[in-house]
């Protein structure tokens, strides 16, 4: 009996260069996925809150200063938000003292702001409508999420703040 060997190889035989291609065949994907990923979502949130961090957080004391006056002020303050057609709209803003009288000779302030564009933001102006009862026009209104900023303020003086997410229908 006669052996023959062969030098052929087997085609399917699976080699270090065959393991060290796939691995670096995987990583490589898997690395240029997470860099569209990192890309993308830097151009869409950089993750800018505030200009300033220091500053934000030297201004908390006063911010929790401010809210205790607030709760101790004890001011009943509402809004309601009444769409005109698909773009325009009233908010309409109710204040009253602790004791149920309505607050005079306030000057009221809101913005509603767009939690995703920072150029959306659109100002209220108010006009008083009696009763402690307050008025303001809001136009270019788009639906969805804002945020309702209020501040109230008498005598030059911030008086009453408030952040409420509110969404806005079609």
């Amino acid at each position: 009996m006669t052996m023959v060997q062969s030098n052929m190889k087997d085609p399917k035989a699976i080699t270090g260069k065959t393991v060290l291609a796939w691995l670096l065949g995987f990583f490589g994907v898997v690395f240029a996925a997470n860099a569209v990923f990192i890309y993308l979502a830097l151009g869409s949130f950089p993750g800018v809150v505030v200009e300033s961090s220091y500053e934000a957080g030297q201004a908390y004391n006063q911010e929790i200063a401010a809210a205790k006056l607030q709760a101790d002020l004890n001011w009943q303050v509402s809004s309601e938000l009444v769409r005109s057609d698909a773009e325009t709209g009233k908010l309409v803003v109710t204040a009253k003292d602790a004791a149920g009288e309505p607050l005079y000779g306030i000057e009221l302030n809101a913005m509603l702001r767009n939690p995703v564009h920072d150029g959306a933001d659109l100002r209220v102006t108010f006009h008083a409508d009696g009763g402690g009862r307050y008025v303001g026009d809001v136009d270019n209104l788009a639906p969805g999420n804002w945020t309702l900023v209020l501040l109230i303020s008498k005598d030059g003086e911030r008086k009453f703040k408030s952040e409420n997410r509110i969404f806005v229908k079609e």
